[in-house]
């Protein structure tokens, strides 16, 4: 979603740029992990976006957002290894390019948030998330 609302060329824009404004608007909370924010700055990258980002901008951008009291950050707590135990038990084909997708999963679990609003269709494999993908909702 972060990367479609940056990316004003791409089909999305809109829809995910009008989507964060809302949640920007929104004073409930809305929650980002670290492994969200390192993905977003592949905005660095020219396979991600046509006209990469600088580091400095791709950060400026997350701290715009980090710094906003409704944003926040889930962070590992003393249940994060009993968690993550307990979710590979339960999803042991869990692995390769699905173990970032996983660490936001668990951090979820951990924290009690359920609802995950993605275009990311990998994390439709938690059966504890309720996947909404803004755009068709």
């Amino acid at each position: 979603m972060l990367v479609y609302a940056s990316n004003t060329d791409s089909d999305f824009f809109e829809a995910c740029n009008d989507f964060l404004e809302g949640r920007v608007a929104d004073p409930s909370p809305t929650y980002f992990t670290w492994n969200v924010c390192y993905e977003y700055l592949r905005v660095t990258h020219p396979r991600v976006l046509a006209a990469p980002r600088s580091g400095v901008e791709a950060w400026a951008f997350l701290e715009f957002l980090l710094d906003l009291e409704s944003f926040r950050l889930l962070m590992q707590t003393d249940r994060h290894r009993q968690v993550l135990q307990m979710t590979l038990g339960e999803l042991p084909d869990v692995r390769a390019n699905l173990i970032h997708d996983l660490h936001t999963a668990v951090l979820m679990r951990e924290h009690g948030i359920a609802r995950i609003y993605t275009r990311d269709t990998d994390f439709h494999r938690f059966p504890f998330l309720d996947v909404v993908d803004p755009l068709r909702a």
